[in-house]
């Protein structure tokens, strides 16, 4: 989240003239075994609080063929990670150990990497990266490999088994081992057909696939030349590799094999009077898997917001900068650094490490808070990898399986249908088992497509034919690429733009005509009276086992309704006409929701009435002194030193003696409001209004305004806000106390939690509102809310997808949340944060 505070604007205004489009160099072609430094490095002084990372360090690179590699090490735990960030999700992890049995002291040796690119005779390339570490001490142990998919080993960790002893029972995937049980299962004949599917004489074949293999390689003369320890694991379906290899040169280690572990050791450990008990070593890992094609930053970001980017180094690199300018410059550069290497032709990558592959939800996100500053080809990459993994019923895949991780979920299937004795349906799944998979759980991304593609589509800055050609070439094709095509002859992005908008048709129209709670859009049930969340609060309380959630039905499903209507309207001035989509298009058809729509625009009108009025079903209204005493509860349920804190903020600001309004962030089965004060009306700030409600505002939305920034920096915990912090995204001070003992035991979303993109969304909603009215009646309460909240979160250090905080000295300092990415895609929207906050009037 950004640092940028009222001092810095100030500097940074100066820098927002009109300049030439910088100019972006050619890549060059790529040259064998030639060196790369890092792109970005965490922690990094002076930007990151070392002490947070406890031990955690990691690099980024790009590979011979651009694509991003990260190296990470835990020191933690030992485990040694590198990420191949390409169009297989690949990663290659180890755990080192010392003599003692310890996570090992492991150093980088040099900053730089080796990456080489070499052709594998019409079958594609072969691509190495090379880094070099050193173990402090005498001996270091190197074991539990996993090399496969970057989800095996998210899940290998899951599971603590990084931590597990040396020797002991390899780890398996298990859905590869029930494959091979099903495969054993077959008759001969079908057997050896699926065996050929997988490119395998026999099972021998295939269960050698399963496990790494190991080899270890030693000099021809003692004390001269190299080791060469060797782990190579094939994929299940034999067409691609990966490989580990540790070089040791012989005189200065040794490298030993025992079992599944390989034992590195100093020849210098039993040297006479200087010598240095150290182990040097180079980690080079391969990888036969497909690449993505980059994007460099002149093709992601606007002319003006490079030129933003540009002034701000300038003035940082004047003699008399302020600290504030120098530091805003390097977060600025950290950032778009960030985003290029998430960045694709073919889509944009949630985060870095555990999740370099597609996110629905995380890709739409970015783009609609990032749209000022991002081209339009940008915007387009997001918009046709959300189309191109559409189902066929219209639904937003969340999160993408390719590479192994297909496989894997492809034996899944094959094990259930050998076992339903399905012989041909599972013939053809293996035929198919790298095809891409789609997850298509979550409810929320449904309804942010037509936003997003209202926005582009109604942008007259991007050229009608620009978005004709768009719309009409081949879904399938990469995200960004523009193909000619015909509304009559294929599978278009039109085509499935209008399956989704039709989805989002039909699972709106049951409210529409009836407004009742039973008709809003619901979350399935996983038990009775169990429901799982599905929207961006995914964990397993964000929603309290709400049926009905608040985000997804008072924000996400009136803006879609409306948006759907401007996609409509604007379809006809692209060259698209009507009466040809209405004759042609099943989902046009009359009698269908969508279809009435494009009929009757008075219809689709009151659609979005009605449901902008959903969320009269989420209000909570207390009075002071059921806060007071709501308050009292919880606070009677924390730590002694937690509540001293907390009562004593109290009884200073006198936050508690007040009334309260909000929106509880879901309904339970009844339609009955979880209390539950959260950041998720940020979002509908940040979206705006419908234009029905800027038709007729009333007192109405002012209220609503008021209501939902006041909980922003309201102190908690009667509010969100808490000094130092941030605004936490949950205050469950008005729920029950079982959901306070759930948020104790699943913190991701509750009230230890602050989230930078709510904060983000919180900021860049404010700003438009004053940038839309500078003079406006809420213009200052929004300029004094966005100082408080940006205040507190520069004090906090944190500029990353969430943190958390501890009590230290008796009040509340922030830490860094578990697990979380060194790179998340919507948590760089602070670019666009900090672009719109230079941009306001004074």
């Amino acid at each position: 989240m950004t640092r940028l505070i009222a001092g810095v604007l100030l500097t940074v205004r100066a820098h927002l003239a009109p300049a030439a489009t910088p100019t972006v160099p050619p890549r060059a072609p790529p040259a064998a075994g030639r060196e790369v430094r890092p792109v970005l490095a965490f922690p990094e002084a002076g930007l990151d609080d070392s002490a947070a990372y406890a031990g955690y360090q990691t690099r980024l690179y790009r590979d011979a063929a651009e694509n991003t590699v990260q190296v990470y090490f835990n020191g933690r735990d030992g485990r040694v990670v590198t990420l191949l960030a390409d169009a297989e999700n690949e990663s290659v992890g180890f755990t080192a150990r010392d003599a003692s049995g310890r996570p090992a002291a492991l150093r980088w040796e040099g900053p730089g990497a080796t990456v080489t690119r070499t052709p594998r005779g019409g079958r594609g390339t072969t691509r190495s990266f090379t880094y070099r570490l050193a173990a402090d001490g005498p001996l270091v142990r190197v074991g539990l490999f996993v090399l496969n998919s970057m989800r095996v080993e998210r899940e290998f960790q899951d599971l603590k088994r990084q931590q597990v002893a040396f020797g002991g029972a390899p780890y398996r995937v298990a859905e590869f081992d029930s494959l091979l049980d099903a495969l054993a299962q077959l008759p001969t004949t079908a057997q050896r057909q699926h065996l050929a599917l997988l490119g395998a004489a026999d099972l021998a074949t295939l269960r050698s696939r399963v496990q790494p293999q190991f080899t270890l390689r030693a000099p021809a003369r003692p004390g001269a030349g190299a080791y060469v320890a060797r782990v190579v694991q094939s994929s299940l379906d034999g067409r691609d590799t990966l490989a580990l290899e540790f070089h040791a040169d012989a005189g200065a280690a040794t490298i030993a094999r025992e079992g599944d572990t390989f034992t590195l050791q100093s020849r210098g450990a039993s040297g006479g009077a200087g010598a240095v008990a150290r182990v040097p070593f180079t980690v080079t890992v391969t990888t036969t898997g497909r690449t993505l094609t980059p994007l460099a930053r002149g093709e992601i970001f606007t002319p003006d917001f490079l030129a933003f980017v540009d002034g701000t180094r300038a003035a940082a690199a004047r003699p008399d900068a302020t600290d504030s300018v120098r530091l805003q410059a390097r977060v600025l550069e950290r950032q778009v650094r960030g985003v290029e290497l998430l960045a694709s032709r073919e889509q944009f990558m949630a985060g870095l490490p555990t999740y370099a592959t597609y996110f629905g939800r995380d890709q739409l996100m970015t783009a609609l808070m990032m749209r000022p500053i991002w081209r339009d080809a940008a915007l387009e990459v997001v918009i046709g990898s959300v189309l191109r993994g559409l189902s066929p019923a219209g639904a937003v895949s969340h999160e993408e399986a390719i590479g192994q991780q297909a496989v894997r979920e492809a034996a899944v299937q094959y094990a259930r249908l050998v076992r339903a004795g399905s012989l041909d349906s599972a013939r053809r799944v293996l035929a198919d088992a790298r095809r891409t998979r789609e997850n298509y759980v979550m409810v929320d991304t449904d309804f942010q497509v037509p936003i997003l593609v209202a926005r582009w589509i109604t942008d007259p800055q991007v050229p009608a034919a620009r978005k004709r050609a768009f719309l009409l070439g081949a879904a399938d094709a990469g995200g960004g690429d523009i193909r000619g095509g015909d509304i009559r002859g294929g599978d278009t992005r039109l085509t499935r733009l209008l399956r989704e908008l039709a989805r989002v048709a039909r699972r709106t129209a049951a409210y529409t005509a009836d407004s009742s709670v039973a008709h809003l859009v619901d979350f399935p049930s996983r038990a009775p009276g169990q429901y799982t969340g599905l929207s961006w609060r995914d964990s397993r309380v964000g929603y309290a086992n709400g049926k009905y959630a608040y985000d997804v039905n008072a924000v996400w499903v009136p803006h879609a309704l409306e948006a759907t209507g401007r996609i409509l309207g604007a379809l006809p001035g692209l060259g698209i006409a009507t009466p040809p989509l209405l004759a042609s298009s099943p989902e046009l058809a009359a009698g269908t929701a969508l279809g009435t729509y494009a009929r009757d625009s008075a219809a689709l009108g009151r659609a979005v009435r009605a449901w902008r009025g959903a969320e009269r079903h989420f209000v909570v209204r207390l009075g002071p002194a059921e806060v007071r005493a709501d308050v009292a509860a919880r606070l009677g349920a924390m730590p002694e030193n937690e509540r001293a804190y907390w009562e004593g903020l109290l009884a200073r600001s006198g936050a508690d003696r007040d009334s309260l309004t909000f929106v509880a962030v879901s309904l339970d089965e009844n339609g009955r409001p979880i209390g539950i004060a959260n950041t998720d009306p940020a979002t509908r700030l940040f979206l705006g209004d419908t234009e029905a409600e800027v038709a007729s505002p009333g007192e109405d939305a002012a209220a609503r305004v008021r209501r939902d920034v006041g909980l922003f920096v309201r102190d908690y915990p009667v509010g969100l806000y808490v000094a130092r912090v941030g605004p936490v995204v949950a205050n469950d001070a008005y729920a029950p106390p079982a959901v306070w003992e759930a948020f104790a035991r699943d913190p991701y979303h509750g009230p230890r939690v602050v989230w930078g993109r709510e904060a983000n969304l919180f900021v860049l909603g404010a700003a438009n509102h004053v940038a839309a009215a500078p003079a406006g009646p809420l213009a200052g309460a929004f300029r004094s809310a966005m100082a408080r909240v940006l205040g507190a979160v520069a004090a906090s250090g944190f500029r990353s997808e969430l943190w958390s905080y501890e009590f230290r000295d008796g009040r509340p300092a922030a830490v860094r949340y578990g697990t979380a990415g060194d790179v998340q895609l919507w948590s760089t929207s602070d670019l666009a944060v900090q672009y719109a906050l230079a941009r306001l009037p004074r």
